[in-house]
C-alpha cells in the first residue's frame, strides 16, 4: 500500500460532489448501465497507488524494458474527464476501499489547493483555516486521526499535533492522491480513520519529454483592509515543470517549481458571551445586586465583542526533483526530493469592549433600547450604551516555515518471483513565529457611548462609538482594561522530524494467494517546542518589579513616524480605528520583560518516538465458485518507545525540568476482499484494527505540581499534592473497523458505490482526575515549609478510556450525459453524500456545559456536488461542497473551558477553461477562470454557555467572511 515500497505504482484518482443531486446521481447511473451503449472501463494496467490487483502481481514488480513506459494512459489522457477516468480507474483496481484524485495535467489538480480536491472525496471534510481548505477529516474524526504520507512516506508536521496542514504542499508539483479508507498489514504510518497518500509524477511514465507553465493571477474581493501592511487584493500563481528521459528511455528526470504570493482578507467579527443582566434570572442578584441602569429586567444581552480586520499575506516557494533509474528489467531506483519555504505575515487591527456588570469602572448605562422577542428570553438588539472603556489592538504576526523531505527507493526483481524492495526516507519541518500585538485606548476619561444594532442571528453588527477611534489625538497607548502590561510579544520554535527505513521482500505463493510480502520498519520522530513571552511596558512606566511601580493609566502618543491609513471597520459600523507599525513602535516606545506563564512553559517540550514495525501480507487471487475474488490479509506488529522531556511549574513559576515515556506493542491484523460479482460489479469487504498515537499535546509530560495547605472541608489542615498537566505513558487509539461496499463502474468516467462501515473505538483518550504518586512520578515541591502529608494526590491529565461507536453510509456517483444521449456528450456531474453518527461516553463531558454527545469535530452530513462541461476545448465546472454543524472545543474563555459548535459550512466554487487546439498556432495553451468561495460563503459558530439561573443557552459567537478569490491564467505545455 505504500508508494515507497513500489515506486511503480501509479497515482490515479478522483473527485466527487452534493446531498440533493446523490440520488438523482444514482438513479440516473442505474438507468445508464442498463443500456446498450454502456461499455466497461478496463484499465490496461493496475492503477492504484498501493498492490496491485493479485492476478497482475508479479507484473506490477516488474520495470519494463528499455524504452518501454507502463500506464502512459494515465498521463496522456487530460482535462476534467481524463482525470475522472483515472481517478476511478484507480478506485476500480484497489484491492482497499479508496477514494482518489488525479491532475487534469501536469501542473494542473482540479481544485486550487489539495485540501480543496480531497475535501469534495466521499466521506472526506475540510475545516477552513484563515477562509482556505487546509486540514482534512475523515470519516467524521479530527484531522490528527488521519495519516499523511508523500509517495508513501510519513511526513514531519508544521502543526504543533500530528495533523497535516495541505496548503504547504503545492498543488502544481502534486500529480494525485489516494485515500485508504481500508489499510492493509504494508500500509506503515496508517491513521485511525484513513489515510492519505500524496504523490509526485513518475518522469518515465512520460512517452517524452514535457515542459508546462502556469501562470494566475489572483484578486481578493474583500479589498484592502489594514493600509500600509503591503498587504493588498492582488497576488499570483506560478509554475513549471521540467520532465525528460534520457539513454534509451531509461534514465527519468522531473524537476517542478511553483510560487503562491496570496493575500487573504479577513472580516471578523466575535460576540464575546451573553447573559441575563437585570432581574431574578439575571447576574443582579448573584453579584452584590449589581443593576445594570437602564437595561429591562429578563432581557438577553451581548456582554461584548470584538471587530477586527485580519490582512495576511502567504508567499510560498515549492522546489519538487525526482530522479528515476531503471537500467534493466531487474533494478529500479527513484530518488524524490521535496523542499518549501512558506512565509505568513498578518496584521490584525481591531477594536473590542465589555459591557457586562462586572467590570470595575461599572456596569454600562443604557438609553434607547430596542428589544427583539426571543426565546425564552427577549434579546437586545439596538440602543446606547454609556461607561463602556474601547480597547483597541493591533497585532502583527510573522511565520516562517520550511519542509524537506527525500526518499530513496530501490527495488530489485530477481527474475524467479523474487522482489526486494528497500526505502530511506527523511522529513523536517520547521516553523519559527513572532507574534506581537499592543493595546491603546483612549487619553485621559476611557470611557465612552457606543450606539448599537446588533442582528438576532449570524450577520455583522452596526456599532458607532462616541469618538473617532482613527483619531491620534485621542487614541493613546495605555492600558485601557487594566491587564496589567501594554502589549506582548512571543517568539515560537518548533522542530519535526522523521528518519525512517524499510525493506520487503516479495514472493509468489500458491493456493489462493498470488503473493507474500514481508517487511519491516524502523522511524524515529522527534519533535521539539520552544516558545518564550515576553510583556510590554512603555518606556516611562515600571513592570511592578525591576523596573518600579506600574501605573496602569500611564499612557503615549502613538509615535507619529509609526502612523499607516487607518483600518476600517465599515462592515461593522466603526468608520476605522488607528493603525501603525507594531514592531517598529514596540522598539521604539516600550520595553520587553520575560513573562512566561503556565501555558507557556506547556509549550516548551521535547517528544520522541521509535516505533519498529514488522508485517506480512498475503495476496489473495483466486475464485469462489466462478466469481474472481481478490484483495490480502495479513498482519502489522508495531511497536512504540515514546518519551517526553518538559518542564514542571507552580501555576506561572518555573520549578523544574520532568521525563517520562512508556513502550507497548500492538498486533493490528487486516483483511479486505474484492469479489468481481458481475462485469464492471465488485462487492468489496474490509475488516481491520487501526490504531493513531495521541495528540502531542497530550502526551507531552509538561505540567503543574505543587503542595497546598488544605483550610476548610473534609481535608483541612493536611498539605495536599495536586496538579495538572500531560501524560507520556498514554497508550494509542485503538479502532476496529468494518466496511462494505458495492461499485458498479460503467461507460468511460461512470460509476455508482454504496458503502457502509462500522468503526468501534475500543481505546479513547479524555481528561481525568487519578490519585498519583507525586515524588515517584517526579515531581518536585517548590514549597520546603510544606511537608506532604502523604505522596499522594489528585492529578488531572488525559487518560485513556473506553471509546465509543462510529457508523456510516457512504452514497457516490460519477455519470456522463452522453450515455442518455449524444446531444449531452460532454456534460456530466459527480456526487456523493455521507451520513455518519457516533456516540461517546457522556460522563467524559458532562460536567461541560453545551459538551458534545458525539466525538468532536463529527459532521454527521457530508456533500458534494460537480457539474461539469468539456467539449470543444471549452471546460467549465461548478462545484458545491457542504458539511453539517460539529462540536469544536474553544479557546478557553476566563480560564474555563467551553465548547462551540461550528454551523454548517456550503461553499460554491467555479472553473471556466479554454484549450486551443494542438493544430493550431497556439496548440498547448489553455486559459482558466477559476472563482473560489463563489457566494462569500462566511464562517458561523455558535458558543453554549451556562446563564445565572442554570439555564444552558447557545447564541452566535463568531462571523467572519473571507471574501471571493478570483483567478485567471494561463497553461502552456509543449
Amino acid at each position: 500500500m505504500s508508494q515507497g515500497l513500489a515506486p511503480r505504482s501509479r497515482l490515479v484518482i478522483a473527485r466527487k460532489p452534493l446531498a440533493a443531486a446523490c440520488i438523482a446521481a444514482l438513479l440516473a447511473s442505474g438507468i445508464a448501465s442498463a443500456q446498450d451503449a454502456q461499455t466497461t472501463a478496463k484499465p490496461a494496467d493496475t492503477t492504484q497507488p498501493q498492490q496491485a490487483p493479485a492476478s497482475q502481481a508479479q507484473d506490477a514488480n516488474k520495470k519494463p524494458a528499455p524504452g518501454q513506459v507502463s500506464n502512459l494512459q494515465e498521463v496522456v489522457v487530460t482535462g476534467i474527464r481524463g482525470s475522472i477516468e483515472s481517478s476511478i480507474r484507480a478506485k476500480q483496481n484497489s484491492d482497499s476501499i479508496i477514494e482518489a484524485i488525479s491532475a487534469e495535467d501536469i501542473g494542473k489538480l482540479p481544485d486550487a489547493s489539495i485540501a480543496e480536491s480531497l475535501a469534495r472525496l466521499s466521506g472526506l471534510a475540510t475545516q477552513r483555516v484563515d477562509g482556505r481548505a487546509n486540514m482534512i477529516s475523515i470519516r467524521g474524526l479530527s484531522p490528527d486521526f488521519a495519516g499523511t504520507t508523500l509517495n508513501g512516506r510519513e511526513q514531519a508536521t508544521i502543526g504543533e499535533n500530528r495533523g497535516v496542514e495541505y496548503d504547504q504542499y503545492p498543488s502544481e508539483l502534486i500529480s494525485g492522491a489516494a485515500v485508504y479508507k481500508t489499510p492493509d498489514a504494508s500500509l506503515v504510518g496508517q491513521g485511525l480513520s484513513g489515510t492519505v497518500d500524496l504523490h509526485t509524477i513518475k518522469p518515465l511514465d512520460l512517452p517524452k519529454r514535457a515542459i508546462a507553465i502556469n501562470l494566475r493571477g489572483e484578486h481578493n474581493t474583500n479589498g484592502n483592509l489594514n493600509p500600509g501592511s503591503g498587504v493588498g487584493d492582488m497576488g499570483h500563481r506560478a509554475s513549471v515543470s521540467y520532465i525528460d528521459q534520457f539513454f534509451d528511455h531509461t534514465l527519468g528526470v522531473a524537476v517542478g517549481f511553483a510560487q503562491l504570493d496570496s493575500p487573504i482578507q479577513e472580516k471578523q467579527y466575535q460576540a464575546w458571551w451573553w447573559s441575563v443582566d437585570n432581574g431574578p434570572d439575571g447576574i443582579e442578584p448573584g453579584f452584590n445586586n449589581t443593576h445594570t441602569p437602564g437595561l429591562p429586567n429578563s432581557v438577553l444581552s451581548q456582554e461584548g465583542m470584538q471587530l477586527r480586520a485580519q490582512s495576511e499575506n502567504q508567499l510560498r516557494n515549492g522546489l519538487m526533483t525526482v530522479l528515476e533509474w531503471a537500467p534493466g528489467e531487474h533494478y529500479h531506483t527513484t530518488l524524490d526530493l521535496y523542499y518549501s519555504t512558506f512565509n505568513e505575515r498578518t496584521y490584525k487591527n481591531g477594536a473590542q469592549w465589555s459591557n457586562s456588570p462586572y467590570e470595575n469602572w461599572g456596569p454600562p448605562v443604557y438609553s434607547n433600547v430596542g428589544i427583539t422577542p426571543g426565546v425564552p428570553y427577549p434579546i437586545v438588539t439596538s440602543g446606547v450604551m454609556g461607561n463602556v472603556v474601547p480597547v483597541l489592538q493591533n497585532e502583527y504576526v510573522k511565520e516562517k516555515d520550511k519542509l524537506f523531505s527525500a526518499g530513496w527507493n530501490h527495488q530489485y526483481d530477481f527474475g524467479n518471483g523474487w522482489v526486494l524492495t528497500g526505502d530511506l526516507s527523511y522529513s523536517m519541518a520547521k516553523k519559527r513565529l513572532r507574534d506581537a500585538y499592543l493595546f491603546s485606548g483612549l487619553e485621559g476619561d476611557p470611557t465612552t457611548s457606543i450606539a448599537f444594532r446588533t442582528p438576532t442571528g449570524y450577520d455583522y453588527p452596526d456599532f458607532s462609538p462616541g469618538v473617532d477611534l482613527r483619531d491620534p489625538a485621542r487614541v493613546v497607548f495605555t492600558d485601557p482594561y487594566r491587564y496589567g502590561y501594554n502589549g506582548r510579544e512571543e517568539f515560537d520554535k518548533q522542530k519535526d522530524t522523521i528518519k525512517a527505513a524499510r525493506f520487503q521482500v516479495s514472493h509468489p505463493v500458491g493456493w489462493i494467494f498470488s503473493t507474500v510480502d514481508v517487511g519491516a520498519a524502523y522511524s524515529e520522530r522527534k519533535k521539539t517546542k520552544q516558545a518564550d513571552v515576553y510583556f510590554a511596558y512603555l518606556n516611562g512606566n515600571g513592570d511592578d518589579a525591576a523596573h518600579g511601580p506600574y501605573d496602569k493609566s500611564f499612557s503615549a502618543p502613538v509615535g507619529s513616524a509609526f502612523l499607516r491609513g487607518p483600518t476600517s471597520l465599515g462592515y461593522g459600523g466603526i468608520p476605522g480605528v488607528l493603525n501603525y507599525n507594531v514592531l517598529d513602535a514596540l522598539g521604539s516606545q516600550f520595553y520587553l520583560v520575560p513573562s512566561n506563564g503556565l501555558a507557556d512553559w506547556n509549550r516548551n517540550y521535547s517528544i520522541t518516538e521509535k516505533v519498529p514495525v514488522a508485517y506480512a501480507k498475503f495476496n489473495i487471487d483466486t475464485h469462489l465458485g466462478d466469481v474472481p475474488l481478490r484483495g490480502n490479509m495479513g498482519v502489522q506488529f508495531v511497536r512504540t518507545d515514546q518519551s517526553s522531556t518538559a518542564l514542571q511549574t507552580n501555576g506561572n513559576d518555573l520549578v523544574g525540568r520532568l521525563s517520562g515515556g512508556a513502550k507497548y506493542n500492538k498486533f493490528l491484523p487486516s483483511l479486505n476482499l474484492v469479489a468481481q460479482i458481475a462485469d464492471g460489479q465488485y462487492l468489496r469487504f474490509g475488516l481491520a484494527k487501526t490504531m493513531a498515537r495521541g495528540r502531542i499535546d497530550d502526551e507531552k509530560v509538561a505540567s503543574s505540581a505543587s503542595v497546598s495547605h488544605v483550610d476548610t472541608g473534609p481535608q483541612a489542615g493536611q498539605n495536599l499534592w495536586s496538579g495538572s498537566g500531560g501524560n507520556p505513558q498514554l497508550r494509542p487509539y485503538i479502532a476496529v473497523g468494518t466496511d462494505l461496499s458495492w461499485e458498479k463502474y460503467f461507460g468511460k468516467s461512470s460509476y455508482v458505490a454504496v458503502a457502509v462501515f462500522n468503526k468501534n473505538l475500543l481505546n479513547y483518550i479524555y481528561n481525568k482526575t487519578v490519585v498519583i504518586n507525586f515524588p515517584q512520578s517526579g515531581y518536585q515541591n517548590d514549597t520546603p515549609t510544606l511537608t506532604p502529608t502523604s505522596d499522594f494526590g489528585l492529578f488531572t491529565r488525559p487518560e485513556n478510556g473506553t471509546g465509543g461507536r462510529m457508523q456510516g453510509l457512504e452514497l457516490s456517483g460519477a455519470f456522463e450525459g452522453g450515455l442518455i444521449s449524444n446531444a449531452l456528450d460532454g456534460f456530466g456531474m459527480q456526487a456523493n453524500f455521507s451520513l455518519t453518527n457516533s456516540s461517546i461516553p457522556v460522563s467524559s463531558v458532562s460536567a461541560v456545559p453545551g459538551g458534545p454527545k458525539t466525538l468532536p469535530g463529527l459532521s454527521r452530513k457530508v456533500a458534494n456536488l460537480a457539474l461539469y462541461y468539456e467539449k470543444y476545448g471549452w471546460s467549465v465546472r461548478i462545484a458545491e461542497r457542504y458539511r453539517s454543524s460539529f462540536t469544536g472545543e474553544s479557546s478557553p474563555k476566563f480560564d474555563q473551558l467551553s465548547y462551540v459548535t461550528v454551523l454548517a459550512d456550503k461553499q460554491t466554487d467555479l472553473q471556466v477553461g479554454y484549450e486551443f487546439d494542438q493544430t493550431s498556432r497556439w496548440g498547448g495553451l489553455s486559459l482558466l477562470l477559476q472563482v473560489n468561495n463563489l457566494t462569500n460563503s462566511p464562517e458561523k459558530t455558535m458558543q453554549v454557555a451556562g446563564l445565572p439561573n442554570g439555564m444552558e443557552l447557545g447564541r452566535p459567537l463568531d462571523y467572519n467572511t473571507w471574501g471571493r478569490t478570483v483567478m485567471f491564467g494561463l497553461n502552456y505545455k509543449l
